[in-house]
């Protein structure tokens, strides 16, 4: 092997040694790849500009505060598969909260409240019935459909966010310089995410449940609580976001949310977090989440007929996920 093969064997070593350190590494390398991919291709270099940037950082800080929900119940061994539809059922009832003329701030609450009780039904049946939580929520993602669809009779209706001018600017009107709100609103969750579930002992047993349940009961952690506690904090971003996502789009509409269940699982994946519980991080979940809001916001700018999207979606996440235990296992020497 020539000098300038071996040291270009050895950086490439370091480099996948380095990564390999830092979990959430990968998933950022594979952002940044599809960034510069989706920036090139785009016509007319349309994924730049100011007003894409706004729109896709607005979408993806929603997405993302449900993907960081839905990512740390899968560290602690359960999944939600309600999430798209709980969110048009919580949009629909802050709409019909204000329309009643509430106060903007206790329709959010009450809004938010309402997550929380769906989240706390799917974890009680979940862990105290014994019923698999994919059955549990798979459930639960045609009840509440069924549900919204039945209470707005299907219609699209507006938003009047005259009446809530404070409230509509501080969840998702406002914008600091050219980024919008929505988005600081995820930095700030992911922070305290990251405080909680790898810096905190409640972040320990999140994961000693995912892992082990027997373990984490015989280490006297309480596995039923925690399950159900994160059961409900899925609920809450769900209502928090449905909220966010409206005072965005200006209406409410029946099929909000639709295949959401299925890409939140998917990012927390791209983020590294295991479909068998104990193993995941905030920051891959974070980084997952833009992996696959660039995705969407990337095909349609490029102009991919709307049957292809699906396709190349399932290749990209197949890809990177591939990608990353690729290199896991050249740092570890496994395979």
């Amino acid at each position: 092997m020539s000098s300038d093969a071996g040291a270009a064997a050895g950086t490439r070593k370091r480099f996948l040694g380095y990564v390999g350190r830092i979990p959430w590494l990968s998933t950022f390398v594979i952002f940044a790849a599809l960034f510069i991919v989706f920036a090139v291709l785009s016509p007319g270099h349309y994924f730049l500009t100011t007003d894409n940037m706004e729109i896709f950082l607005a979408a993806e800080a929603e997405f993302g505060i449900i993907a960081l929900a839905v990512g740390v119940l899968m560290i602690a061994g359960e999944f939600d598969l309600s999430v798209g539809s709980v969110l048009a059922f919580c949009s629909l009832t802050f709409l019909k909260l204000q329309g009643t003329g509430m106060n903007g701030l206790l329709a959010l609450i009450l809004t938010i409240a309402a997550g929380v009780a769906i989240g706390l039904f799917n974890g009680v049946i979940t862990v105290k019935a014994q019923i698999p939580s994919f059955i549990t929520t798979l459930g639960g993602l045609l009840l509440w459909r069924g549900i919204t669809l039945f209470w707005s009779g299907g219609q699209q209706q507006g938003l009047e966010t005259e009446q809530i001018p404070v409230l509509y600017s501080v969840i998702g009107g406002a914008k600091v310089g050219p980024i919008p709100i929505q988005f600081f609103w995820l930095i700030g969750i992911t922070l305290i995410a990251v405080f909680f579930v790898s810096h905190h002992k409640v972040g320990n047993w999140v994961y000693v449940t995912g892992d082990n349940k027997l373990a984490a009961r015989a280490m006297g952690i309480r596995t039923d609580r925690i399950k159900i506690a994160c059961f409900m904090i899925v609920g809450a971003a769900v209502g928090f976001v449905s909220v966010m996502q409206m005072f965005r789009a200006g209406t409410f509409t029946a099929r909000a949310g639709d295949g959401l269940e299925l890409q939140m699982v998917a990012a927390a994946v791209l983020g590294g977090t295991a479909l068998t519980g104990g193993i995941g991080s905030v920051l891959g979940i974070f980084w997952g989440a833009l992996i696959i809001a660039l995705i969407d916001n990337g095909l349609v700018l490029m102009r991919v007929q709307y049957w292809w999207t699906f396709t190349v979606f399932g290749a990209i996440i197949i890809l990177s996920v591939i990608t990353g235990k690729i290199i896991e296992r050249r740092r570890t020497g496994v395979g």
